[in-house]
């Protein structure tokens, strides 16, 4: 199967988890459609916006940077990533992420469920 960019569904959320400014998703695939896959998207968050802190029980969220800098919380601990960073947060574990650059932090997120 192919999936053309244009085909893909593209949303925008608004203080996503309390989180500041607007977060725009382009969902890469149907999260409905796959097994054990509830989401696999690529993020892009402007300069300043972010998703707020958030907890993950019975799935593990992956995060892969494509591009542009930005603030982690990994589960109490702020860490700075860039492009080619991965954060992983599973377990009962929380995290947000924040675009603390000056261009566009873009991300794929992807969630599995277990």
């Amino acid at each position: 199967m192919v999936i053309r960019r244009n085909e893909m569904k593209v949303e925008d959320k608004e203080k996503m988890r309390d989180g500041e400014g607007t977060v725009h998703f382009t969902y890469l695939l149907d999260g409905s459609k796959e097994k054990n896959a509830r989401m696999f998207a690529e993020i892009t968050l402007k300069p300043g916006c972010s998703i707020g802190y958030h907890q993950h029980n019975s799935e593990t969220e992956y995060y892969f940077i494509l591009s542009g800098t930005g603030t982690v919380n990994d589960d109490g601990k702020e860490v700075q990533v860039k492009q080619g960073d991965s954060i992983i947060t599973g377990n009962g574990a929380s995290h947000s992420i924040k675009n603390t650059g000056e261009d566009l932090l873009i991300f794929h997120a992807v969630i599995v469920t277990y």
